[in-house]
């Protein structure tokens, strides 16, 4: 919403009737101020609020079965009411009859109630031999009565569509929808609409203003559906200019150009002593094709977990120093970037191929000669942590930077990379996940990225057998877990914490001393978590993969990029307290090589959603199917969580709904910057302010503002 200067939506809360400077430091709790404010403050939902009727009116129609009913009156009386289950009782008038209000379970709400309170009751009734009943109504205290959360007494209310705010304990939502009540309408005719009259006709969408108001106070489910879409657009619009306009900055820079060769394609798959599927090689010439323009990669190259990414990653990287020019791999924890370092530098032993590893746990010594080292050239590939972020780090000549598990990244930190190029381009970027991303979130938070997407998984690898068990039965998990490490195979158990706490979790410390001293005595067992010095980590996973040790009790630490082709059994406790792609992920670091692996999951689920997880995780292995069941189940606001994205949240857009919607969006908003690159219209102005303002930091778009 963009409004012109000095209007009643810059008027202070205080202002308006019956709030005042007390009130208005309650309004103030929730961020609320002005009168645009309020006004931005969308209901989360609508309920229906049924009209008033008479008690002698309902007693004729209420059946013994019971009908939906809402009743204005006084209380008249109170008690509690003694038996197996106590409850309380209050008996309701409006002049023509009595309603008894029970409520069950609620022993608070005798102090809620005493007589000459007014209210609203509304609920399920059921005729009582002459009387009507309504157990655990809604309540709605009137002004008349002494409540705290009491609002104005209002005439005898029709039906109608109630719109519920986010409150707090001292501040109500039907305050809230009274406050804004008597400003609404002078309100929403001060709101200016960024987009032309001639627009929303050809998209059917009403006024906003009109939008606003219908939100607050809609007329009927058709005006409220309406009023939803217009809002929803508005805001899926502003995400993909901003996409577009980033997009659009990117393409005018230029890149070094790193041209393919079917001769030189053979050189660079050849480093791998195995064939890459016919996707993984897709998914290079993808890459390649973009290597070989002037207009700077920005591609997201996703996965399932085993899925080969990484060789296909190498080989653009190998494809950059055919070229002369330099490459850096960016990984979120020192664990997978030592990983990344292993495994590239086995791939290239041999060549010149020159490969260097930094950490925050280096030495500074060894980060300056680092320095040095990729400043003068003298490093082909540079694989790091967020130690590659560091303002003293140069290149000479940085033409691709690849950033593993992208969603551990935000939109800024890819555009400090990119500043590193040493040279006047910018680098080709290419970012990986092995966290498939439903279409919806790839449209959106990752809408200024260009896809490949490889979904087979190497010839080799088998299926992965998921099972589920109580805490209860954790003992046969461990059994089974024994079994497999005397068939000479290893085994990952994974547990939340690394100390114990007052959680009541098991942690890496205490849970390794009792898998020693119980199940696993007398085996190779050792611990593995982020608070480990880098060495000593090192060290650890060195004894592991050379099959030293049998089992690693571990931490998360182990859920990206682990390869360790004889593990084969993988136990998570107390697994109901894991995300469903992060399951899935540890699930991943098993059954790598060509013995398959078994995946034991040990929880107490208590919650509908998790036992969701769960039971999604047992259904299927396909990354695909559970990154859309993660969305449906955490909705999009959680699935990687405004912090990493960088991106605010959306108010009315609903991403698990909405695709249509979105892509529509897309649509207009890239043909609008292709008309107006820089929205530098003065007609653009407000929709640009509210651009930048929204996503000008997360986007980088200094250069429109």
């Amino acid at each position: 919403m963009e409004v012109s200067s000095k209007t009643i939506l810059e008027t202070k809360i205080e202002s308006l009737q019956g709030i005042g400077p007390a009130r208005a430091t309650l309004f103030a709790s929730l961020a609320l101020r002005t009168v645009g404010d309020l006004l931005r403050h969308l209901p989360f939902r609508h309920e229906f609020e049924r009209a008033e009727e008479a008690v002698a009116t309902a007693v004729l129609h209420v059946p013994a079965e019971g009908a939906n009913l809402a009743v204005r009156g006084e209380i008249v009386a109170v008690r509690v009411a003694p038996g197996r289950k106590p409850r309380v009782e209050a008996t309701l008038t409006d002049g023509s009859g009595t309603v008894r209000l029970v409520f069950f379970n609620a022993p608070w709400m005798k102090s809620k109630f005493h007589p000459g309170l007014r209210g609203i009751a509304e609920g399920r009734a059921k005729s009582r031999s002459g009387y009507i009943e309504m157990s655990n109504p809604k309540w709605t205290a009137l002004a008349s009565g002494s409540a705290a959360d009491a609002v104005s007494e209002p005439a005898t209310r029709e039906a109608r569509l109630r719109p519920v705010y986010a409150a707090s304990e001292s501040l109500s939502s039907a305050l809230i929808e009274q406050s804004l009540a008597s400003v609404l309408i002078q309100a929403c005719a001060a709101i200016i609409d960024p987009l032309p009259p001639a627009y929303r006709t050809q998209h059917a969408l009403p006024q906003l203003g009109d939008a606003y108001r219908a939100f607050h106070a809609p007329r009927d489910l058709d005006e409220l559906a309406a009023a939803r879409r217009r809002l929803a657009y508005d805001e899926l619009l502003a995400l993909q200019l901003a996409v577009a306009i980033r997009r659009r900055l990117r393409e005018e820079g230029g890149a070094s150009i790193l041209p393919i060769s079917a001769r030189l394609e053979r050189e660079i798959f050849a480093r791998f002593p195995f064939q890459l599927t016919k996707e993984q090689v897709r998914a290079f010439r993808e890459i390649a094709t973009d290597l070989g323009q002037s207009t700077p990669m920005n591609r997201l190259l996703q996965g399932d977990v085993g899925a080969g990414k990484t060789a296909v990653a190498l080989s653009a990287m190998l494809l950059a120093k055919a070229h002369g020019a330099q490459s850096a791999i960016m990984a979120p924890t020192e664990l997978l970037a030592e990983q990344h370092f292993r495994s590239i530098s086995t791939f290239l032993d041999g060549t010149s191929v020159r490969t260097a590893l930094i950490t925050g746990s280096l030495s500074a010594a060894q980060r300056s000669a680092l320095r040095v080292a990729a400043k003068s050239g003298e490093i082909d590939i540079l694989i790091g942590t967020h130690a590659l972020l560091t303002d003293a780090l140069e290149f000479q000549h940085l033409a691709l930077a690849v950033i593993d598990e992208q969603h551990r990244f935000g939109v800024a930190q890819r555009a400090v990379l990119r500043s590193k190029s040493g040279v006047d381009r910018t680098p080709h970027m290419l970012v990986m996940t092995a966290t498939p991303i439903p279409r919806t979130l790839a449209l959106s938070v990752y809408g200024d990225l260009d896809v490949s997407v490889i979904r087979s998984k190497p010839m080799d690898r088998q299926k992965i057998h998921t099972r589920l068990l109580p805490s209860a039965r954790a003992d046969e998990a461990y059994q089974f877990v024994r079994t497999r490490i005397e068939h000479g195979e290893q085994a990952f158990i994974v547990v939340p914490a690394v100390e114990t706490s007052d959680l009541g979790l098991k942690a890496t410390d205490t849970h390794l001393a009792f898998l020693q001293d119980g199940a696993l005595a007398g085996l190779r067992l050792a611990n593995l978590h982020g608070q480990m010095k880098a060495d000593e980590r090192e060290a650890t996973m060195g004894k592991f993969l050379r099959h030293e040790l049998d089992a690693l009790i571990a931490t998360v630490v182990i859920e990206v990029g682990v390869d360790v082709p004889n593990a084969t059994v993988m136990v998570v406790e107390h697994a109901e307290r894991f995300g469903l792609a992060q399951l899935h992920q540890l699930r991943g670091r098993v059954g790598r090589g060509s013995k398959g692996g078994v995946a034991i999951l040990i929880g107490d689920a208590t919650t509908d959603d998790g036992r969701a997880r769960l039971e999604a995780i047992r259904s299927t292995d396909d990354g695909f199917k559970i990154a859309e069941l993660d969305l449906a189940i955490r909705g999009p606001g959680e699935f990687f969580g405004a912090r990493q994205s960088g991106l605010p949240p959306f108010v009315v857009a609903d991403l698990t709904r909405d695709l249509p919607l979105l892509e529509l969006a897309r649509r207009d908003a890239f043909e609008w910057i292709a008309r107006s690159p820089r929205l530098s219209a003065p007609e653009e102005s407000s929709l640009k302010r509210k651009i930048i303002h929204l996503y000008g930091e997360a986007f980088g778009l200094g250069d429109v503002a």
